[in-house]
């Protein structure tokens, strides 16, 4: 049963559609999840009529953050969700291998986070650390990171950099630190065992001759060679006497199983590249199939967590591991992480990377975590978001609002205040000359984070959207010719008197006169910055990357990219600002939440923004035009 949900916010009215107008997330009371899922108009009314009014009581009580957190601790603390895989022949251990096991636990259990070094990490990896590294922790077990390196034609040195950076930003601190290639002698040696046990064999069969056999489960011409010729050609692959593709180890599964993953999988090939961790020493390399099973058990590892697509893989997993007689790891499989507007394929974004679309791997429009990071996302918001969409094996699609509330709840009470105009345009006192210090909170509900001095004169800058040019307009608060008042954020009031324009008849200067006594109450208190005293800045603004969601699974997905999802602005912001840290964020007072960018040096401060308030859904989410409004 479940109820229409959006970024954590009930929703009893269609009109407030989602950014997609088909998506609707829903609570599913049976696992107590968010899942986003396609439906058409008459269902969603219907939905909305029948569920809304009856569960709307319960759903306000387990929607609150509170119960959102004790759901997330009771999925971790609950591991017999984590044990409830489909079970398989041989995945049961003897009490032979439970005690060696326990022996080198001590009860406490085991997890791993195993991203292979072939790419930067993104959201979905984000989950997979949160579940893996959180689980651990909330157990008192250990938690591997362990780099998933058997294909070093795809693997970097700036990758596996990248990841331990990640993995630390993200506040995690791994028990131990290994990699794949650090058991390359224990696999290799397991191989010999399976050889000389019958179970493998090494075949000369190309790759299309390979993939008709497994299609028509027939077996290779080589399957039964003998013992020791097998050991004698594995010996030669060791010593580089075959060409790549020329010679595999494939193991002895079951060419008529109805599991594809069981018929001869291969165990090794031939690969003349320097690997990264090992350098030359290899130069035949081991499966993921292989390995991935073999290094689980080596580890110890208790909980063995994958996404879906590798659920097909559990009788291999268990296959090799019985046949080898080790230690068996418990396989749970959840579903990956998909948000709205997120384009997460290496390949994709490496399109965009060489077309200039967007600025590297890193770019803030990018659910990257580096690009994330640059975007101004915490580690706390994200480990947040992680906990709160918990873990399922139901497929689905995560609104993207939910993950930015999430942020803004973060940076909402831990960023500073600061006042910064984006697009601004010069402002002059008539009726005073001089200049006034200012006492500003830093944050209006944390006292502890002090005050500041901000400097007031009588030259200043606004914000372009904050004046126009004529007052016809009820709706518009902002400065305009005529009677009407408008409030400085803490200073005074001011009336506009009249403006300049250039040759164009664009406004450039604006003629006020003030009130430091405010004997009039004003409707709004508009953002400035001193015109003597300010630093300039060049400011980012980004809307969605994606124009549509198709771009995530469609071949021809430039088309659906907003190539203008950038825009750059010059403006000022309150001297200070340019003190702030790489990746720090401030709330520019009425337009969101800004950090500071790596590309800022000692005299050119660049910031992003990161997203605006409640209160300001879209305000100056890109510049305005160069002419005022009317």
């Amino acid at each position: 049963m479940c109820c229409i949900l959006s970024g954590g916010a009930v929703r009893s009215s269609s009109r407030a559609e989602p950014s997609h107008p088909l998506y609707r997330t829903y609570w599913c009371w049976n696992t107590h999840t968010h899942i986003d899922r396609i439906n058409g108009p008459s269902k969603r009314g219907q939905l909305a009529r029948t569920t809304l009014r009856r569960f709307l009581p319960r759903l306000a009580k387990m929607a609150s953050p509170a119960a959102a957190e004790a759901r997330e601790m009771e999925t971790k603390r609950d591991l017999s969700i984590l044990q409830s895989g489909r079970p398989v022949p041989g995945c049961q251990n003897t009490p032979e291998l439970l005690a060696a096991h326990e022996k080198v636990t001590g009860g406490k259990p085991f997890f791993r986070f195993p991203p292979e070094p072939n790419g930067f990490l993104h959201i979905g990896h984000a989950k997979s650390m949160n579940l893996n590294f959180g689980s651990a922790r909330a157990h008192g077990g250990k938690c591997y990171l362990r780099y998933d390196d058997t294909n070093p034609e795809a693997e970097e040195q700036i990758y596996i950099d990248a990841i331990m950076e990640m993995v630390e930003w993200m506040g995690w601190k791994p028990d131990w630190v290994t990699f794949s290639s650090d058991y390359f002698d224990q696999l290799y040696a397991f191989a010999v065992q399976l050889i000389k046990g019958g179970k493998a064999y090494v075949d000369h069969s190309t790759p299309d001759e390979l993939k008709q056999q497994r299609d028509l489960r027939e077996d290779s011409p080589w399957r039964n060679r003998s013992v020791e010729e097998n050991l004698f050609l594995f010996d030669h692959m060791r010593q580089g006497r075959y060409a790549e593709g020329e010679a595999t180890l494939r193991v002895k599964g079951d060419m008529k199983s109805d599991n594809p993953n069981m018929r001869d999988f291969i165990a090794y090939r031939v690969k003349y590249v320097e690997h990264p961790h090992v350098k030359d020493k290899w130069c035949i390399y081991p499966s993921y199939d292989f390995t991935h099973c073999l290094i689980d058990s080596l580890e110890d590892i208790d909980y063995s967590l994958c996404t879906l697509e590798f659920e097909t893989r559990r009788e291999s997993y268990f296959w090799l591991l019985s046949e080898l007689n080790l230690w068996r790891p418990r396989v749970w499989e959840f579903s990956r992480l998909n948000v709205t507007g997120s384009l997460l394929s290496k390949r994709k974004i490496n399109v965009l990377v060489r077309k200039g679309i967007v600025r590297g791997f890193d770019d803030p429009r990018l659910l990257t975590l580096a690009g994330m990071r640059r975007r101004g996302y915490t580690p706390a918001a994200i480990n947040r978001f992680c906990e709160l969409i918990g873990i399922t094996r139901s497929m689905n699609v995560i609104q993207i609002s939910m993950l930015e509330n999430t942020l803004r709840e973060d940076l909402d009470e831990r960023c500073e205040r600061r006042l910064m105009v984006i697009d601004p345009i010069k402002v002059v006192v008539d009726n005073w000359t001089g200049e006034r210090t200012i006492e500003c909170p830093n944050h209006p509900s944390r006292p502890a984070l002090g005050n500041r001095a901000v400097t007031f004169t009588d030259t200043f800058y606004i914000d372009r959207s904050d004046f126009h040019t004529e007052d016809n307009n009820k709706k518009f608060y902002g400065l305009a010719p005529g009677p009407r008042v408008v409030g400085l954020k803490y200073s005074g009031n001011v009336v506009c008197k009249g403006f300049e324009v250039d040759a164009k008849g664009q406004p450039t200067l604006i003629h006020v006169d003030i009130d430091f006594s405010r004997t009039q109450k004003p409707k709004t208190n508009i953002s400035w910055v001193s015109a003597t005293t300010c630093t300039p800045v060049e400011v980012r603004l980004y809307n969605a990357l994606l124009k549509d969601d198709r771009a995530a699974i469609d071949s021809e997905f430039l088309k659906f990219i907003d190539e203008k999802s950038e825009a750059v602005s010059h403006g000022y912001a309150e001297k200070g600002v340019e003190n702030f840290k790489q990746f720090q964020s401030i709330q520019a007072e009425r337009f969101g939440y800004f950090v500071v960018d790596p590309d800022t040096t000692a005299d050119h401060l660049v910031m992003n923004r990161v997203l605006g308030l409640r209160e300001d859904k879209g305000k100056a989410t890109m510049p305005e035009p160069a002419a005022a409004k009317k």
